[in-house]
Protein backbone atom coordinates (compact mmCIF):
# COMPACT_ATOMS: atom_id res chain seq x y z
CA UNK A 1 0.00 0.00 0.00
CA UNK A 2 1.70 3.39 -1.37
CA UNK A 3 1.44 6.05 1.72
CA UNK A 4 0.34 9.77 0.08
CA UNK A 5 2.24 11.76 -1.13
CA UNK A 6 3.49 15.25 0.98
CA UNK A 7 0.98 18.56 -0.02
CA UNK A 8 4.74 19.87 -1.38
CA UNK A 9 5.53 16.75 -3.24
CA UNK A 10 1.97 17.03 -4.42
CA UNK A 11 1.99 20.72 -5.31
CA UNK A 12 4.99 19.85 -7.72
CA UNK A 13 3.18 16.36 -8.77
CA UNK A 14 0.34 18.52 -10.24
CA UNK A 15 2.57 21.65 -11.46
CA UNK A 16 4.18 19.28 -13.92
CA UNK A 17 1.02 17.32 -14.90
CA UNK A 18 0.08 20.72 -15.58
CA UNK A 19 2.80 21.85 -17.70
CA UNK A 20 2.91 18.50 -19.49
CA UNK A 21 -0.62 19.17 -20.73
CA UNK A 22 -0.50 22.73 -21.63
CA UNK A 23 2.94 21.66 -23.58
CA UNK A 24 0.46 19.15 -25.12
CA UNK A 25 -1.97 21.56 -25.90
CA UNK A 26 -4.60 20.05 -23.58
CA UNK A 27 -5.54 23.18 -21.66
CA UNK A 28 -8.64 21.95 -20.71
CA UNK A 29 -7.50 19.09 -19.25
CA UNK A 30 -5.13 21.69 -17.41
CA UNK A 31 -7.30 23.64 -15.47
CA UNK A 32 -8.62 20.64 -12.76
CA UNK A 33 -4.36 20.00 -12.22
CA UNK A 34 -4.75 24.35 -11.15
CA UNK A 35 -7.51 23.83 -9.12
CA UNK A 36 -6.35 21.39 -7.19
CA UNK A 37 -2.73 23.36 -6.31
CA UNK A 38 -4.81 25.72 -4.85
CA UNK A 39 -6.71 23.35 -2.50
CA UNK A 40 -3.11 22.63 -1.43
CA UNK A 41 -1.98 26.53 -1.64
CA UNK A 42 -5.16 28.70 -2.01
CA UNK A 43 -3.23 32.03 -2.31
CA UNK A 44 -0.53 30.70 -4.90
CA UNK A 45 0.75 33.20 -7.37
CA UNK A 46 1.94 30.77 -9.97
CA UNK A 47 -1.72 28.29 -9.56
CA UNK A 48 -3.52 31.60 -9.85
CA UNK A 49 -2.01 33.53 -12.73
CA UNK A 50 -1.31 30.58 -14.97
CA UNK A 51 -5.65 29.49 -13.96
CA UNK A 52 -6.94 33.05 -15.08
CA UNK A 53 -4.32 32.76 -18.57
CA UNK A 54 -5.60 29.29 -19.86
CA UNK A 55 -8.86 30.55 -18.58
CA UNK A 56 -8.97 33.32 -20.96
CA UNK A 57 -7.29 31.17 -23.61
CA UNK A 58 -10.00 29.02 -23.64
CA UNK A 59 -12.41 32.30 -23.55
CA UNK A 60 -13.99 31.22 -19.90
CA UNK A 61 -13.39 35.30 -19.47
CA UNK A 62 -15.74 35.81 -16.42
CA UNK A 63 -13.67 32.44 -14.65
CA UNK A 64 -10.41 34.31 -15.62
CA UNK A 65 -11.37 37.55 -14.30
CA UNK A 66 -12.14 35.78 -11.22
CA UNK A 67 -8.84 33.91 -11.05
CA UNK A 68 -7.13 37.29 -11.83
CA UNK A 69 -9.20 39.03 -8.92
CA UNK A 70 -8.02 36.71 -6.69
CA UNK A 71 -4.54 37.04 -8.01
CA UNK A 72 -3.95 40.62 -7.11
CA UNK A 73 -6.27 40.57 -3.61
CA UNK A 74 -4.12 37.92 -2.63
CA UNK A 75 -0.63 39.47 -4.52
CA UNK A 76 -1.60 43.72 -4.61
CA UNK A 77 2.24 44.49 -5.10
CA UNK A 78 2.69 41.97 -8.19
CA UNK A 79 2.23 44.74 -11.26
CA UNK A 80 1.48 41.96 -13.68
CA UNK A 81 -1.31 40.17 -11.97
CA UNK A 82 -2.99 43.60 -12.36
CA UNK A 83 -1.55 43.74 -16.21
CA UNK A 84 -3.23 40.55 -16.70
CA UNK A 85 -6.93 41.90 -15.20
CA UNK A 86 -7.07 44.83 -17.32
CA UNK A 87 -5.81 43.30 -20.58
CA UNK A 88 -8.73 40.42 -19.52
CA UNK A 89 -11.15 43.15 -18.36
CA UNK A 90 -10.41 44.83 -21.54
CA UNK A 91 -10.93 42.28 -23.94
CA UNK A 92 -14.58 42.09 -21.97
CA UNK A 93 -15.36 45.52 -22.64
CA UNK A 94 -15.25 46.52 -19.16
CA UNK A 95 -13.26 49.58 -19.72
CA UNK A 96 -13.16 51.31 -16.71
CA UNK A 97 -12.14 48.07 -14.36
CA UNK A 98 -9.46 48.16 -17.13
CA UNK A 99 -7.96 51.03 -17.02
CA UNK A 100 -8.01 51.28 -13.03
CA UNK A 101 -6.29 47.60 -13.20
CA UNK A 102 -4.09 49.06 -15.56
CA UNK A 103 -3.05 51.92 -13.59
CA UNK A 104 -2.55 49.82 -10.11
CA UNK A 105 -0.22 47.93 -12.39
CA UNK A 106 1.77 51.41 -13.93
CA UNK A 107 1.95 52.66 -9.95
CA UNK A 108 3.77 49.70 -9.33
CA UNK A 109 5.97 49.81 -12.28
CA UNK A 110 5.83 52.68 -15.03
CA UNK A 111 8.25 51.00 -17.27
CA UNK A 112 5.91 48.09 -18.48
CA UNK A 113 5.22 49.51 -22.39
CA UNK A 114 2.43 47.25 -22.68
CA UNK A 115 0.04 48.65 -19.82
CA UNK A 116 0.69 51.84 -21.65
CA UNK A 117 -0.81 50.51 -24.51
CA UNK A 118 -3.51 48.82 -22.80
CA UNK A 119 -4.27 52.10 -21.01
CA UNK A 120 -3.94 53.98 -24.41
CA UNK A 121 -6.15 51.80 -25.63
CA UNK A 122 -8.97 52.08 -22.74
CA UNK A 123 -8.55 56.03 -23.14
CA UNK A 124 -8.97 55.12 -27.26
CA UNK A 125 -12.59 53.73 -26.54
CA UNK A 126 -13.32 56.12 -24.39
CA UNK A 127 -12.43 59.01 -26.65
CA UNK A 128 -10.08 60.83 -23.70
CA UNK A 129 -7.23 61.65 -26.64
CA UNK A 130 -4.63 63.79 -24.99
CA UNK A 131 -4.58 61.24 -22.09
CA UNK A 132 -4.34 58.21 -24.98
CA UNK A 133 -1.71 60.38 -26.51
CA UNK A 134 0.60 60.72 -23.29
CA UNK A 135 -0.11 57.22 -22.39
CA UNK A 136 1.24 56.47 -26.61
CA UNK A 137 3.82 58.43 -25.93
CA UNK A 138 5.15 56.77 -22.82
CA UNK A 139 4.58 53.35 -24.78
CA UNK A 140 6.56 54.50 -27.90
CA UNK A 141 9.47 55.94 -25.64
CA UNK A 142 9.91 52.61 -23.45
CA UNK A 143 9.19 50.74 -26.84
CA UNK A 144 10.76 52.99 -29.99
CA UNK A 145 10.51 50.23 -32.38
CA UNK A 146 6.94 48.83 -31.79
CA UNK A 147 5.05 49.81 -34.61
CA UNK A 148 1.50 49.32 -33.02
CA UNK A 149 2.28 51.81 -30.61
CA UNK A 150 2.98 54.51 -33.45
CA UNK A 151 0.51 53.78 -35.06
CA UNK A 152 -2.26 54.22 -32.78
CA UNK A 153 -0.28 57.75 -31.47
CA UNK A 154 -1.40 59.30 -35.73
CA UNK A 155 -4.35 58.10 -35.23
CA UNK A 156 -4.81 60.12 -31.75
CA UNK A 157 -2.78 62.72 -33.40
CA UNK A 158 -5.57 63.08 -36.24
CA UNK A 159 -8.71 62.63 -33.71
CA UNK A 160 -7.12 65.66 -31.75
CA UNK A 161 -6.67 67.92 -34.58
CA UNK A 162 -3.36 67.16 -35.27
CA UNK A 163 -2.57 66.47 -38.70
CA UNK A 164 1.44 68.00 -38.72
CA UNK A 165 2.06 65.55 -35.69
CA UNK A 166 0.42 62.44 -37.13
CA UNK A 167 2.50 63.02 -40.32
CA UNK A 168 5.81 63.49 -37.84
CA UNK A 169 4.40 59.60 -36.70
CA UNK A 170 4.11 58.17 -40.40
CA UNK A 171 7.88 59.74 -41.45
CA UNK A 172 8.97 57.90 -38.35
CA UNK A 173 7.57 54.79 -38.83
CA UNK A 174 8.33 54.65 -42.29
CA UNK A 175 12.36 54.72 -41.27
CA UNK A 176 11.90 51.01 -39.84
CA UNK A 177 7.87 50.14 -40.41
CA UNK A 178 7.73 51.33 -44.17
CA UNK A 179 4.38 49.40 -44.52
CA UNK A 180 2.79 50.01 -41.66
CA UNK A 181 3.61 54.27 -42.55
CA UNK A 182 1.83 53.24 -45.61
CA UNK A 183 -1.08 52.02 -43.96
CA UNK A 184 -1.64 54.29 -42.09
CA UNK A 185 -1.34 57.22 -45.08
CA UNK A 186 -3.77 55.29 -46.95
CA UNK A 187 -6.11 54.65 -44.51
CA UNK A 188 -5.78 58.44 -43.21
CA UNK A 189 -5.24 60.42 -46.61
CA UNK A 190 -8.55 62.84 -46.46
CA UNK A 191 -7.36 63.84 -42.70
CA UNK A 192 -3.98 64.34 -43.48
CA UNK A 193 -4.70 65.89 -46.48
CA UNK A 194 -7.05 68.62 -45.20
CA UNK A 195 -4.33 69.18 -42.54
CA UNK A 196 -1.63 69.92 -45.38
CA UNK A 197 -4.50 72.50 -46.78
CA UNK A 198 -5.20 74.14 -43.27
CA UNK A 199 -1.54 75.03 -42.97
CA UNK A 200 -0.76 75.96 -46.19
CA UNK A 201 -3.84 78.46 -45.62
CA UNK A 202 -2.67 79.83 -42.54
CA UNK A 203 0.67 80.61 -44.23
CA UNK A 204 -0.79 82.30 -47.25
CA UNK A 205 -2.41 84.50 -44.37
CA UNK A 206 0.46 85.29 -42.34
CA UNK A 207 2.43 86.68 -45.46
Amino acid sequence: MSLPLAPALQYHFLKAQALLLLAAGKRAAALPRFARMLRLRPADPYALASRGHVQAQLQLTQEAIDSLRQLTAAWPRQAAGWFNLGYVLQQAGHHEEAGAAFERALALDPRLDRVWYGLALVRIHQQRWQEAAEALERNTALQPLGPYGWYRLAQVWLALGEPGKARKVIAHLRRFEPRVAAQLERENAEALQAGRASASEAGHAAR
